[in-house]
Formats: C-alpha cells, structure tokens, sequence
C-alpha cells in the first residue's frame, strides 16, 4: 500500500469511528482530546483556496480563535455548519472564525464548488500537507479547536453534538443584554 492510499485510509478509520460514536462522547472537558487544553499551538502557515499562505500563527493571540477541521465529504462537519454560521453571526466582530479543509480525498477546486454550493460567511482555508492537522493535533475532522485571546486553547470538540455557544462563553462572556 502506497503512503498516500495508507493515508486516505487511515483517515477513513479515524472518520468512521467518530461516526459510529456519540458526537457528545468527544467534547472535551479535562479530557485528552487532540491539542491539550492551555496549550499554545505553534505557528503554521496553511494555504487559502488559491493557493496563497496564510499565516495562521498570525490569528493567534489577536483575539479569541475558533478553529475547525473540515472536509466536504464529513457528515459531521455538514451538521455542526448551522450552529457555526449561528455562532459567526453573533460574534463575528469578538471571535475570529476559520474553517480548515484536510487535504483528504478532496482538492482545492473540489472545496470551492461545495462552497459556491453551500456559501458561508468565515473563511475556508487549505491544509495541503497536513501542518495545521499536526501542530493542532486534530484527530479527525468536525474538529473545534477555541484559543482564548492570549492563544491558549480553552475547548476543544469533535462530532456533531458540540455546543459551541456555550464554548465560546468561555471567551466572549454570556453575551446578555447584546
């Protein structure tokens, strides 16, 4: 087996296990689940859907940082975007919001057609080698990784139960009386 096939497979494994599982088995609270919690990812550079870098390191510490890892073909994914096109909406102007498309099974164009299909308001970015899956230590896709506004990682979830709102409280407050 090639590595690239051992690769797609690999994945495949990770991504039929997160759906075989309850998506609230993986929200994390004290437990290990990818990027441990305050840790402060490294800086990585990534690709928009053009294929120029985009320095995510940049985001880090600007302001708070919600991050998922995303791909066209996860059913997770396509079921957490309402709650995240919600949560963009109401806090768009606190939190920066970043999707990241794997670079599994999937090509840039192929991220642009779903997207012309299925527009949202944050921006989709490219993980063509797999740098931000390493340095965020994502474990499979509809993955949230949430940094505070110093870069500390305060939440991180996978699977299509996640209650994001209540994860972003944890960086913007309650958000009563807005």
């Amino acid at each position: 087996m090639t590595t690239n096939r051992y690769w797609v497979w690999s994945v495949g494994v990770v991504v039929l296990l997160g759906l075989m599982l309850p998506g609230r088995a993986f929200a994390q609270d004290g437990q290990d689940l990818g990027i441990a919690l305050g840790a402060t990812p490294p800086p990585v550079t990534i690709q928009d859907l053009d294929g120029r870098p985009v320095n995510l390191g940049a985001l880090i510490g600007q302001k708070p940082l919600l991050i998922e890892f995303w791909a066209t073909w996860c059913p997770l994914c396509a079921a957490l975007m309402p709650q995240l096109d919600s949560a963009y909406a109401r806090h768009q102007d606190k939190v920066t919001f970043v999707s990241v498309a794997v670079a599994v099974n999937e090509t840039p164009a192929s991220v642009k057609r779903h997207l012309a299909k299925e527009p949202h308001s944050f921006p989709f970015l490219w993980d063509a080698n797999g740098s931000a899956v390493r340095a965020f230590q994502a474990p499979s896709t509809s993955y949230i990784v949430l940094l505070d506004a110093k870069g500390k990682v305060v939440y991180t979830g996978l699977g299509e139960d996640q209650d994001i709102e209540a994860a972003l409280r944890k960086v913007v407050g309650d958000g009563r009386g807005r």
